[in-house]
């Protein structure tokens, strides 16, 4: 990744549930905060606090339109992410098919 402190903002972001579902919906469509808010049980403040975190890791940007903010995904950081995790997913593959083949022997 770009850098350890980028990656920690990063993790940081995604450990929470709610930026985990706020990313899920923006994958969707740009939306406004007030739109985002509307589909959760959470104040305003609590969402726009949310956005803040995301928007800080570099995972949503937002932009002025009228007397609203429109959040959008940015992928960059999560290709990077992405890019990070890769060697994990091949040690586990490998893992995963060598128990494969073990089982079929049993078989």
């Amino acid at each position: 990744m770009a850098g350890v402190a980028t990656a920690d903002r990063v993790f940081l972001a995604l450990a929470n549930p709610v930026r985990r579902e706020l990313l899920e919906i923006l994958a969707g469509r740009p939306l406004s905060a007030g739109e985002l808010s509307d589909r959760f049980e959470l104040s305003r403040p609590a969402v726009a606090e949310h956005l803040k975190v995301l928007r800080d890791a570099g995972l949503v940007a937002d932009e002025p339109q009228g007397r609203r903010r429109i959040y959008r995904l940015t992928a960059e950081p999560l290709a990077e992410l992405g890019s990070w995790l890769h060697p994990f997913e091949k040690f586990w593959r490998a893992r995963l098919a060598g128990l494969a083949e073990a089982a079929e022997e049993l078989a």
